[in-house]
């Protein structure tokens, strides 16, 4: 009897013993632990351009920012934002441009100061007035080329310095909106074939066109992108317009 019990207890003993060790062998086993994968940090490269640029804005009263802040004319607003994106370059801006010129006045105002022929950038807004002030449309199809040849000269002889904007649709402003709706329309359409013009003699010449008439046509709908006037574009106008022009100086500074 002595013996029998002595035989279970070795057997639990031994059981015991096996429990133990499998346990504290699961134990030491090693965890795997996938490593953690930290992504590089990417700095989208940019392209250094020239330590300094020089702009020069041609126009009218769109250019001169009739009615607006000095600095919150379009030319303004593009030098403003060129110095953020490029802080390592110096950007200076010269204005042609006055209430009221038409390509004539533009025309013999270039002729007067005589630029320098260095701009890095050179952009053109002009032919409201030939329309307003009932010009025969002839005259815009003689000088809106020479002005163009003019600013290609001016931009070191370099077409892809060149931008040239659409006429903004003021039929679409509060100073408009006593006219007929025969008027407006007469004027819209008169803006359209000015800016058509405008637009194939860029194309035939290599020169971007950057359309902002759209953004003006909702002036009528949306006051804030009207100055105080009651005719010409706001400050937050402007801004739509620079929005615009952005990408494609930058694609001129980058070539």
């Amino acid at each position: 009897m002595k013996s029998h019990c002595k035989q279970i207890v070795i057997v639990i003993l031994s059981i015991f013993l096996l429990s133990c060790s499998s346990d504290d062998s699961a134990s030491k086993t090693p965890v795997t632990t996938l490593p953690v994968i930290v992504p590089p940090v990417t700095e989208i490269p940019t392209t250094p351009i020239a330590s300094s640029i020089r702009y020069l804005a041609l126009g009218d009263s769109y250019t001169i920012g009739q009615s607006v802040c000095e600095t919150c004319r379009y030319p303004e607003q593009l030098k403003l934002i060129l110095k953020a994106t490029y802080p390592q370059t110096d950007f200076s801006l010269k204005v042609i441009a006055r209430t009221g010129w038409t390509t004539s006045d533009l025309i013999s105002a270039i002729n007067n100061e005589n630029p320098d022929a260095n701009y890095d950038l050179v952009t053109l807004l002009i032919g409201v007035n030939n329309q307003y002030q009932q010009r025969d449309f002839s005259l815009y199809q003689k000088e809106f080329p020479q002005l163009l040849n003019k600013a290609i000269a001016l931009a070191k002889g370099d077409k892809k310095n060149v931008l040239v904007l659409s006429i903004p649709d003021y039929a679409y402003t509060p100073f408009a909106s006593g006219y007929s709706q025969a008027n407006r329309t007469k004027i819209s359409d008169e803006i359209e074939q000015y800016n058509t013009f405008a637009e194939n003699t860029c194309i035939n010449n290599g020169v971007s066109f950057v359309s902002i008439t759209d953004i003006t046509r909702q002036g009528l709908s949306n006051k804030n992108l009207v100055a105080s006037d009651g005719l010409h574009p706001s400050e937050l106008a402007y801004k739509l317009f620079t929005d615009r022009i952005l990408p494609k100086v930058k694609m001129i500074f980058q070539d």
